[in-house]
């Protein structure tokens, strides 16, 4: 009886252990497939970056950390990672070894995630704070140059030829403010790292005068173009190199059909326009008191404290400029006397502006003045004599610009029989000119007063060609055209040629020094010398087009000429180019 109740007991229990044992394999089921579910999840954010699994190379699965080394084995077979798939080690937690398969794992892999909620999140942020912080080190690094001193700054630009100043200018505002300060421009201009430029002004195309200006970097044999608005329509003007600037002073303009050239109907200008090649911005200064049309200028650099003997507004006959056409007498010349009556027109309105006007006169004056003596603390003088006046009559009449007063005053004339002014230049504290007749005169800018010079013997020249005087390293030269005779036959011109003459200013003789290469096709040649270097521009036009030919001479070897640029740039200008053309040369 107790047997037969104790294996009805047994039978019961064998029972309830079946159905716990089957509840344990659902659970597992279950288990088995929320699993599944957060492992495709997982491999579904693998697959897109592959950031939560590995970070900088360190996997976040527990067994990958750990399976090597010891650590967590749950469920684990290490054999496949250790590369041994013969020799299969077994733990002793494993599935397989308590006749089971694995809950929380695939049946074909043994990779557990065994990290808690939250913890792979908090260390992808501080394995990815650290590489964000390196990149911001490394992007902090890249950027050390913007904090160069200025200095440094300013003597690395200081060296750099004139083109790459201009690029390195739109780089930023403050590399742009850097290199236009005056006292940046002083240390570029006391160095030694100035290259010569040629500017060429007078372009004519199409038959209109353009106003663009042809800028030839010699050192780098390049071309530039620059667009000059102010100087569209203007023509027959002359231009000086003051410093870093170039003046353009006076000009003429059609009236009739304008930006041509055209001399049936003109106005002939006073004013002078300054323009910066550095900085690419114009000025406008103090007009002249007279309209003068390819005067004849000159600069002086004077020292801050210099006076000059100047009572020019007390002279009478100094009030109204004079012609030079025989010796005929001023009411001849302007028998209405309307020089008079626009002088006084001019004075009288200048007088009762500045009566209703003072103040703000007053401040625009010294608003120029105070610009033009920030810009260098150098004096300077530009001389204007001779030209052609308003009815198209040469002048023998003078006028000077101070820097220091910001405006024109007059000089005294040419000597009485010297003729009409054609080429000067500046050499020492005198100023040279040279007229149609051969005579040449200085004026003394200390004693204010001409001096007639006697040299000889006159070079010989043809008619056509008017002498050019250019002065380098205090040598004052003339370049003249004459006929060459060869063959040893005398008295055959067989050739004309363009002889370099040099005048000793002791002895005041002239001296043949050196014969230009190309033959003298252009009677309107310039000729125009800074420091050590002459240079020469040539234009004429043959077979229906205009070319150009430039050279370069250093006085150090004055028997060298060489050419600088065979770009033929002018083959785009009209032919009227070669007589309205003027060329200035700055170191930049």
């Amino acid at each position: 009886m107790f047997s037969e109740r104790l294996g009805v007991e047994e039978s019961r229990l064998q029972e309830d252990f079946h159905g716990l044992s089957v509840s344990k394999r659902l659970v597992r089921s279950v288990s088995q497939k929320l699993r599944k579910k957060n492992n495709n999840r997982s491999l579904g954010e693998d697959d897109d970056g592959d950031n939560d699994e590995d970070v900088n190379g360190v996997s976040l699965k527990c067994l990958s950390l750990y399976g090597r080394g010891g650590g967590c084995k749950v469920g684990a077979d290490t054999s496949d990672e250790l590369g041994d798939s013969s020799a299969r080690r077994r733990s002793s937690s494993s599935e397989e070894g308590k006749g089971y398969k694995p809950v929380c794992a695939y049946q074909d892999t043994a990779v557990v995630d065994c990290f808690s909620y939250g913890v792979r999140d908090r260390f992808w942020r501080r394995h990815h704070r650290k590489n964000s912080e390196f990149d911001e080190l490394v992007r902090n690094n890249n950027k050390m140059h913007v904090f160069l001193p200025d200095d440094i700054l300013e003597m690395c630009f200081m060296r750099l030829p004139l083109r790459s100043l201009m690029n390195a200018r739109l780089v930023c505002k403050k590399w742009r403010s850097l290199t236009t300060t005056p006292r940046f421009l002083q240390m570029r201009r006391e160095g030694l790292y100035q290259n010569p430029w040629l500017f060429m002004f007078g372009s004519v195309k199409d038959g209109f005068c353009s106003g663009e200006i042809h800028a030839l970097d010699v050192s780098q044999n390049q071309w530039h173009r620059i667009d000059a608005g102010f100087l569209r329509g203007r023509f027959l003007f002359s231009v000086a190199s003051v410093q870093d600037d170039i003046f353009i002073v006076g000009g003429c303009s059609s009236l009739t059909n304008f930006g041509k050239v055209d001399r049936s109907s003109f106005k002939t200008h006073r004013g002078v326009l300054s323009f910066s090649p550095l900085t690419k911005s114009w000025r406008k200064m103090p007009s002249m008191k007279y309209a003068r049309s390819i005067p004849i200028l000159g600069v002086f650099e004077v020292s801050l404290d210099f006076s000059s003997c100047q009572s020019h507004q007390s002279r009478q006959d100094k009030r109204f400029p004079r012609s030079r056409i025989g010796g005929v007498s001023d009411v001849y010349e302007d028998p209405h006397k309307l020089s008079m009556r626009r002088h006084c027109r001019s004075t009288f309105n200048e007088t009762e502006a500045s009566s209703l006007h003072g103040r703000k006169a007053h401040k625009f004056l010294r608003q120029i003045s105070d610009l033009s003596s920030s810009k260098s603390s150098r004096r300077f003088l530009v001389i204007s004599v001779g030209g052609l006046g308003s009815w198209d009559e040469p002048l023998d009449s003078g006028e000077i610009y101070d820097s220091a007063s910001n405006k024109w005053t007059e000089t005294p004339r040419l000597p009485f029989d010297f003729g009409v002014a054609c080429s000067g230049v500046v050499c020492g504290k005198m100023f040279y000119v040279y007229s149609e007749t051969d005579k040449l005169a200085a004026y003394d800018i200390e004693r204010d007063f001409w001096i007639a010079i006697q040299a000889t013997p006159v070079p010989p020249r043809v008619h056509e060609y008017y002498p050019k005087l250019v002065s380098s390293n205090g040598r004052l030269f003339m370049l003249s055209v004459s006929w060459c005779e060869g063959d040893g036959q005398i008295g055959r011109r067989n050739k004309a040629v363009r002889k370099l003459w040099e005048l000793d200013l002791m002895y005041l003789t002239w001296t043949e020094v050196s014969v230009h290469p190309d033959a003298p096709m252009d009677w309107n040649a310039v000729f125009v010398a800074d420091k050590n270097l002459i240079f020469g521009v040539e234009m004429f036009k043959i077979f229906g087009q205009v070319l150009d030919f430039f050279t370069v001479c250093d006085v150090s070897d004055i028997t060298n000429w060489n050419h600088i640029s065979r770009n033929h740039v002018t083959h785009e200008l009209d032919g009227s180019s070669c007589v309205t053309k003027s060329v200035a040369v700055l170191h930049l």
